[in-house]
């Protein structure tokens, strides 16, 4: 080697080693994690089954209870359009379920019903069913209650006019920010990160609560972390006694851990099959209750699908999302429902008792010139032409 290449060599270890010790000593080694689980796969964000290079807590189905299978199960099949859709989009399930019955379903690549796949922000609905069951539990007050009461660290300054229904209808003015593609925003820190608890002490309420909607995946971990200190149990453990078991899910679901035996991440990262994540779309339909037994408050459950009078930062009303739910219209039928950043969608139209899951890589933004991605009215318009034929 002669010593053109020799000193090359030198000066691009010692930039590496520098940028080590930098990334190091600035708290940014989660970089290296980020790096390895996308840009090093070809892909600028997570995958749908990240959670097998994840550290995981089982929620455990102990009570299973299949779904009736309709007698007009099999004759609804996707027109070719909407086949060309799913493949577009890297469908893995689509999932219609009509009057508690299994009207249709659909798996592609290697996906069956008994696959499990990353719920990404579906799991925001279930962290506010989980806050729910601990009011039902008396181990929180009501959403009213001042966060500081259960987390001191917040009693400090606008911290201390911040209430648990802030942190639900996203409105608590903290500085979370909220960037996909920026490795430094929180939701790369918190997905590749390995102590959740700390992260989120680098984040302050420097806006009145209360007053604007902006969604932040910070306020859900900080509700999880609430949940789990007042039922002094994991939410996976909190989820598989109170609901999981209840309601009949078949299959045990996997919730993503920041590390080894530590908290979940709440935000995100649910992994369960398309069947099991309608159950919570038909508890919500049936407000709050499964088969007789009342799983979380009828009332908890209405207010959740209600826009909560937050505003967003352009002066418009916020009308379109509740607690850690979403809410909309499309052909003049009201419909609420669990939504992740890669088109997981459980959609649930009281009015017709349908229930539409669907689940896969890509979501279709479309112009979004509605209040919603396109590809949440594409799916909602498959699963009511087949109750309609």
């Amino acid at each position: 080697m002669s010593k053109k290449w020799l000193r090359i060599g030198l000066k691009v270890m010692a930039a590496l080693l520098l940028l080590h010790f930098i990334v190091e000593t600035t708290g940014h080694h989660y970089l290296y994690n980020t790096l390895a689980k996308t840009v090093f796969k070809g892909q600028l964000g997570p995958g749908i089954q990240e959670y097998q290079e994840m550290p995981n807590r089982a929620i455990h189905a102990s009570n299973p209870q299949p779904w009736l299978i309709s007698n007009s199960f099999g004759e609804f099949d996707l027109s070719d359009d909407d086949e060309n859709y799913h493949q577009e989009n890297e469908s893995v399930s689509f999932v219609v379920i009509h009057r508690d019955s299994l009207i249709h379903e659909s798996y592609w690549e290697d996906f069956t019903d008994e696959s499990i796949s990353n719920s990404f922000s579906m799991a925001k609905s279930v962290v506010s069913l989980l806050v729910g069951v601990a009011i039902d539990q008396g181990k929180l007050e009501s959403v009213d209650k001042p966060v500081y009461f259960y987390l001191p660290q917040y009693r400090d300054g606008l911290g201390e006019k911040m209430t648990i229904k802030h942190l639900l209808n996203m409105s608590s003015g903290i500085d979370f920010d909220e960037h996909y593609i920026n490795p430094f925003a929180f939701p790369a820190r918190a997905n590749y990160g390995d102590n959740l608890e700390l992260l989120l002490t680098n984040y302050k309420v420097t806006e009145e609560p209360g007053v604007y909607y902006e969604y932040k995946s910070g306020n859900t971990q900080i509700l999880a972390m609430l949940v789990s200190g007042v039922m002094r149990s994991s939410l996976s453990d909190i989820a598989s006694e109170y609901v999981w078991s209840k309601i009949g899910a078949e299959h045990e679901a996997l919730w993503s851990l920041d590390h080894e035996d530590g908290m979940e991440k709440a935000f995100c990262c649910i992994n369960a099959t398309a069947k099991d994540f309608a159950r919570i779309g038909k508890l919500y339909l049936n407000h709050g209750r499964w088969n007789g037994d009342q799983i979380v408050d009828s009332a908890y459950v209405a207010a959740s699908i209600t826009p909560t009078g937050t505003v967003i930062k352009d002066g418009s009303p916020c009308t379109t999302y509740g607690y850690q739910w979403w809410m909309g219209k499309h052909q003049s039928l009201d419909f609420f429902f669990m939504r992740g950043i890669k088109g997981q969608y459980v959609l649930v139209v009281p009015e017709k008792e349908l229930i539409v899951v669907r689940m896969g890589h890509k979501r279709d933004n479309g112009t979004f010139e509605r209040e919603h991605p396109d590809d949440v009215y594409n799916y909602l318009t498959m699963g009511l032409r087949m109750i309609e034929e």
